[in-house]
């Protein structure tokens, strides 16, 4: 190690605890990267709680190290903090997101025929049937939840096309997903309660066992009939296996394009400039998807742990210790990105990490992408604007960063 590496009893701290989640509920985390980018771009972040402390990784450099590291660092110890010991041990090497190489690229190259351009190309028509009706509504209703009535239906519907999912139980299933994840009401129009995610996550964990049962016996051309008849290294997976992955299809499926559509549509109402640009044709759909992706930047961070020791920017990590990538910081690196708290449609090159980079990178990147273009192109189609019609409230959460309600007034052309 060189000289100007700290050393693990002077690991340096920060002012901020970056998983305060009311700073992403009630606060403005902006200014907080932005100084912990300058002035403490890897930190040593105390949560308060014995045994919770870890690297915070601020810039984008950084961040891209970690990511492309698999041989430092280990993704099998949990992919977020704060998850169960339990939790993670029953899912290491078992669940994609949290399997290292060499069993994650044959397991990814198992689950890739779901997620083939082809395959998401063939979605595109059923992603405009699910969309335009929804668009009828608002503008029959007047107001909506963009979040809740628009945002989070059409990822569910997806992954219902996705898993073959029968037509009559479409409705059930996206009401368990929207409990599970917290995109609809709960009582009195407050938050699901955990109670109720629990045991909405229970019935979908449930629902999955009878896909697959249903699978193994007829399989069709569907991501589940791909896992209950598919092998690595020979062996076939068990049911915990492909239900864990199917759960990891759906978790990532539904939080990205959600978090991502409401962030991209808000952001568009407060730069009506852009918006008037990518209207009038002047920027195309496809830079706009990656720049609202780096923008709302929807997973807030992604953990790994030490392996060996190693350095990090120019930190000391010990072998054991927890390192967390903070997405939405790396995003808005000024070193990488030109005015990077600016809405710019036409930013060209973006190299956000949105997805990730490296041999984790997300497996359903382009059909979020698919997802995201087919909703922008019917808002510029279909609407002369959209304003918002009450209190917009954010997420209380330190692991998806975005907003969870939004009252909108859709204005049709």
């Amino acid at each position: 190690m060189t000289s100007t590496v700290s050393t693990y009893a002077d690991r340096p701290a920060a002012p901020y605890d970056v998983t305060d989640v009311a700073l992403y509920a009630d606060g403005d985390p902006l200014p907080v990267w932005r100084d912990l980018r300058a002035t403490a771009p890897v930190h040593w972040n105390s949560t308060g709680i014995p045994g919770e402390e870890f690297w915070a990784v601020m810039t984008y450099d950084s961040a891209v190290q970690v990511y492309k590291d698999s041989t430092a660092f280990t993704s099998e110890r949990g992919m977020r903090l704060g998850s169960t010991q339990h939790g993670v041990d029953a899912a290491a090497g078992k669940m994609l997101i949290v399997t290292d190489p060499p069993r994650h690229a044959r397991l990814r190259q198992l689950m890739n025929s779901a997620f083939s351009p082809r395959r998401t190309a063939e979605m595109e028509q059923t992603m405009r049937d699910v969309l335009n009706p929804l668009i009828d509504d608002a503008f029959e209703r007047g107001v909506v939840d963009f979040v809740t009535d628009i945002a989070a239906v059409l990822p569910a519907a997806i992954v219902c096309h996705i898993m073959d999912v029968a037509r009559d139980e479409h409705g059930a299933f996206t009401e368990m997903t929207s409990k599970a994840f917290g995109a609809s009401l709960g009582e009195e129009g407050g938050p699901v309660t955990v109670a109720a995610s629990a045991r909405a996550n229970a019935k979908i964990f449930a629902y999955y066992a009878k896909l697959l049962k249903q699978r193994r016996a007829q399989p069709g051309n569907d991501v589940v009939s791909t896992l209950a008849h598919g092998e690595v290294d020979g062996v076939p997976l068990t049911d915990t296996e492909i239900i864990m992955n199917c759960n990891g299809i759906l978790l990532g499926a539904n939080e990205t394009t959600r978090l991502a559509s409401a962030g991209g549509l808000l952001a568009l109402i407060e730069n009506p400039a852009e918006w008037q640009r990518l209207r009038d044709g002047v920027v195309s759909l496809d830079t706009a998807v990656e720049e609202i992706l780096r923008y709302t930047s929807p997973a807030m961070h992604m953990k790994r742990v030490a392996r060996i020791d190693t350095e990090v920017g120019d930190q000391y990590v010990k072998a054991g210790e927890t390192v967390a990538i903070w997405n939405p910081s790396a995003n808005r690196d000024e070193a990488v990105f030109d005015r990077p708290d600016t809405l710019d449609l036409a930013r060209k090159p973006n190299r956000h990490l949105a997805f990730g980079t490296g041999s984790h990178f997300c497996i359903g990147a382009a059909l979020a992408r698919v997802e995201l273009r087919v909703m922008l192109q019917i808002l510029v189609d279909r609407l002369s604007g959209a304003e918002i019609a009450g209190p917009v409230r954010r997420m209380r959460s330190n692991f998806m960063w975005g907003v969870e309600r939004m009252p909108v007034t859709l204005l049709p052309q």
